[in-house]
């Protein structure tokens, strides 16, 4: 299903990473030979994700084991964004909660930010898959104490090949019923992850084309800003969510390998 996409008028890919490229360690596709197709149309590339359990070097070292050299500009994730923003307000670093994984916790100590158990500037919660009850209660009374809630990303769920699992927009929503506080959110929708993108890239939005899984993420934040849109149906999303998303993404299809495959010239 294709609604209207010129992809003569695109330059770059903005490309989701779960359900887009791969699902739990599984490649979806062949993803050597798109990207190679990728390099072959002359498009720029870059990752961008709201998954917070990796550090971009580690997203780097996984498209490795698939096949494909990236560079490191060419990855961003939600902990970098969280990072950004923090530095924002604490230029000179400090202590934060942290409810997650070893890439959230080890892009914020690059930057200065340490996990600590009281006296701390921030609640930073992400996916995490060793979640506990002391984890919540000690996250809980901080945030009821007073102390400012941030959140990775709202992805709810995120897709593996056995289906759907808990994602970290889960941990958050259970911190957020917990405290009745809304937390200030990181990654996609929101738009500062695409626009430091673009900013990478070094190109106008309407020449990007921004592919990922889900409505409510990807195509949102791109749509924001006004990049072009592809939704593949190869991770979060149905054909049928798909079609009644408004306003509807400018492609919809199968998958990564069918949406370049498409823009690939014929001889």
């Amino acid at each position: 299903m294709k609604p209207s996409l010129n992809l003569k008028e695109i330059q770059a890919l903005i490309l989701d990473m779960d359900g887009v490229l791969w699902q739990g360690e599984q490649p979806i596709g062949d993803l050597p030979r798109i990207f190679s197709i990728i390099a072959e149309l002359g498009w720029k590339v870059i990752l961008a994700t709201n998954n917070a359990t990796r550090s971009s070097d580690q997203f780097i070292q996984k498209m490795e084991r698939f096949g494909v050299h990236l560079e490191p500009w060419q990855v961003i994730n939600s902990p970098e964004v969280t990072v950004q923003y923090l530095k924002h307000k604490y230029p000179l670093g400090g202590a934060l909660y942290i409810i997650g994984e070893e890439g959230l916790k080890q892009t914020l100590l690059h930057s200065g930010f340490y996990h600590a158990e009281k006296d701390v500037l921030a609640v930073v919660v992400g996916l995490d898959r060793e979640i506990n009850y002391e984890k919540l209660t000690r996250a809980t009374l901080l945030i009821r104490s007073g102390v400012p809630f941030i959140g990775t990303n709202p992805d709810r769920t995120y897709p593996m090949p056995e289906g759907l699992v808990p994602g970290a927009g889960s941990v958050i929503a259970a911190v957020e019923t917990a405290t009745d506080v809304k937390p200030v959110i990181m990654g996609k929708p929101m738009p500062e992850m695409y626009r430091a993108c673009l900013e990478r890239l070094q190109i106008k939005a309407e020449n990007a084309l921004v592919v990922g899984d889900r409505t409510e993420t990807d195509i949102a934040a791109g749509q924001v800003l006004g990049c072009r849109t592809a939704l593949v149906l190869s991770g979060a999303t149905t054909l049928e969510t798909a079609r009644a998303w408004k306003p509807a993404p400018d492609w919809i299809g199968k998958d990564l390998m069918t949406l370049v495959s498409e823009a690939f010239p014929r001889s």
